[in-house]
């Protein structure tokens, strides 16, 4: 049965953010909030893990993970990262968007677009993942939390535990989130392009939506 913590969403406690990094670095699967949606977590390496993620929101190898970052820095450890691309991360992160780069050779194979090479990256603003992420010193895979067969990510922890109890080790309750997923732009082309609207605003990108 998954653990619970109440973490305030602004000031988070350390004791209960230290026991969080232990539950996944002991090959756990956490759910925790974002600044858009909450999302399903793990630790980078731990394969087991990341199948169970995949089980629970039922996709095959073809979906890929998210790779949470502490800031633009560590993206750029596992992403290319070029000039343009350089200025528009900086003016958007932390933000509610996820960004297609380049993978880096420091990226597994596994986790990369099998034909693309590319990896989605992202930085939240939310000081509960963020301060997982200092903790951990390293960044999380995720997914959104996105049940099979429902149109929007559950945004109540209370509930989240009440249907992932026996799947999951952890549900980290802060408050609602948002029931929308981020907004995610592709950064591998001569510009920028969105291929999905979401929380997001593609404006502050300096593009418009799509169609």
């Amino acid at each position: 049965m998954a653990q619970y913590f109440v973490i305030h969403a602004q000031n988070p406690q350390q004791r209960l953010i230290h026991q969080t990094v232990e539950i996944l670095r002991n090959g756990g699967v956490i759910v925790y909030p974002t600044d858009s949606s909450y999302a399903l977590g793990c630790m980078l390496g731990n394969k087991d893990a990341q199948t169970r993620i995949r089980q629970i929101r039922d996709v095959d190898d073809d979906y890929h993970f998210t790779l949470i970052c502490r800031n633009l820095a560590e993206i750029a450890t596992y992403a290319q990262v070029g000039n343009s691309q350089f200025r528009l991360l900086k003016a958007n992160t932390p933000g509610q968007y996820t960004f297609i780069l380049k993978a880096t050779r420091e990226l597994p194979r596994r986790l990369q677009h099998p034909k693309r090479s590319t990896i989605g990256l992202r930085v939240p603003g939310h000081a509960v993942i963020q301060a997982i992420l200092d903790e951990l010193d390293e960044p999380l895979l995720s997914m959104t939390l996105l049940l099979p067969g429902e149109d929007e990510p559950l945004n109540e922890a209370w509930e989240i535990r009440e249907r992932l109890e026996h799947l999951v080790d952890l549900v980290i309750d802060a408050g609602p989130c948002l029931t929308v997923p981020t907004t995610v732009v592709d950064l591998t082309g001569e510009s920028p392009e969105v291929l999905r609207l979401g929380a997001g605003d593609p404006a502050a990108l300096g593009l418009e939506s799509v169609e």
